[in-house]
């Protein structure tokens, strides 16, 4: 049984792996030819904020990679990511299509191509990691990075929902006092 916070289900992550496992319409999104790997978590319900599936993704990841993400993407990895801020841009991953609702970030390497779904609903918030091994080095490099990766993204779409309720109430207190 879920527990209730504020008459609300304490928010739950599911996961998927593979293609058979997730949505096929999540899986259309994706710029990619082929698909080899693919995995899936949905953190819901939630109490959502009016934020777009690229302020989330901003949330997540920032707009510049930490030196943690650098680390694996660009060292282990790596993937040519774009450098500094840019609007067309999340932590260096190229923003290749969005809308209000989902974002597609996109980043490849010569072992790998990558492409990141955000997708924000009204009551769950879903992250979709989905990768085409270009060599086989690919394949070699992620296998054990992937247990990592499962094991890290419930976590980060937690904070980021955390972290946006946050800045939500302190921007409704900034202008309860005005």
């Amino acid at each position: 049984m879920k527990e209730q916070v504020n008459g609300l289900s304490e928010p739950q992550v599911e996961s998927a792996v593979g293609t058979d496992a997730v949505d096929p319409a999540i899986l259309k999104r994706s710029s990619l030819s082929r698909i080899d790997y693919v995995d899936h978590f949905a953190l819901t319900p939630f109490d959502a904020t009016n934020a777009s599936a690229e302020r989330w993704a901003r949330t997540m990841f920032g707009d510049v990679p930490t030196a943690a993400e650098r680390f694996i993407w660009k060292g282990l990895l790596r993937l040519r990511l774009r450098r500094g801020r840019s609007s067309t841009t999340v932590a260096g991953w190229l923003i290749s299509e969005k809308s209000q609702s989902w974002i597609r970030l996109q980043a490849a390497s010569a072992a790998l191509t990558a492409n990141l779904i955000l997708h924000a609903t009204e009551d769950s918030l879903s992250l979709t990691t989905l990768l085409t091994y270009e060599r086989a080095r690919g394949s070699m490099v992620w296998r054990p990075l992937s247990s990592v990766h499962r094991r890290l993204s419930p976590g980060i779409l937690r904070d980021a929902v955390s972290e946006l309720s946050v800045d939500d109430a302190d921007a409704q207190d900034q202008s309860g006092r005005s």
